[in-house]
């Protein structure tokens, strides 16, 4: 499972409280970069104690290719896009880092995938339901798949059984209002539901 925030404050505060049960259970973290790449460096740094990747929502004029260099000399390990470019794919394959663009239809996740994505994010899954990625699996089965946008806590388990390798979630898990009020209890009986849950999915209760 992977948790996804917009506010590297909110992250932070979860990790201060809860860094070992992201590193242990919820594997990645990824952190929205939107146009905010003078202070990567130092957000970066800040959150490498756990398994870190950074979010490219710069999809105008900005030289990705710049950007993916950036994020990889700030330690990030992983690139997540909320669309398929394959200059990102080529700039993360260029620095050792893991790739996985954003697609919507079949068409797009096998080109995204031939040119060299790790997974590839479903994007956004609000509409579709784990059964659109059964479905996408049974012509495809060796596309690696990680819904985003719509999973939800009460729900992760099911797009695992459909055959996602991971799932990413956001502000079902991450509940910014909580977080800030301190009341952080929210935010780990959610991971910990949902973990539970997409243990089970997987058949690895006992890890």
């Amino acid at each position: 499972a992977a948790a996804h925030g917009e506010d590297a404050a909110v992250v932070g505060a979860v990790l201060q409280r809860g860094d070992d049960l992201v590193v242990r259970d919820l594997v990645a973290l990824e952190v929205a970069l939107h146009e905010r790449v003078g202070d990567l460096g130092d957000l970066v740094h800040e959150l490498l104690a756990v398994l870190l990747g950074l979010r490219l929502q710069l999809i105008g004029d900005r030289d990705l290719r710049a950007v993916v260099a950036r994020v990889a000399d700030a330690g990030a390990r992983y690139v997540v896009s909320p669309v398929f470019r394959r200059s990102v794919i080529e700039a993360c394959r260029a620095r050792d880092l893991a790739a996985m663009p954003g697609c919507f239809t079949p068409t797009e996740i096998l080109d995204a995938w031939d040119a060299g994505a790790d997974i590839v994010k479903v994007f956004p899954a609000t509409t579709l339901g784990p059964s659109y990625l059964k479905d996408v699996r049974a012509p495809l089965p060796q596309v690696k798949l990680m819904p985003t946008g719509g999973v939800t806590v009460e729900h992760a388990g099911d797009w695992i059984r459909a055959g996602a390798v991971a799932v990413g979630v956001g502000t079902s898990l991450l509940d910014a209002t909580a977080i800030e009020a301190g009341h952080l209890h929210v935010f780990e009986a959610n991971a910990e539901r949902m973990i539970a849950d997409v243990r089970a999915a997987s058949g690895h209760e006992q890890l």
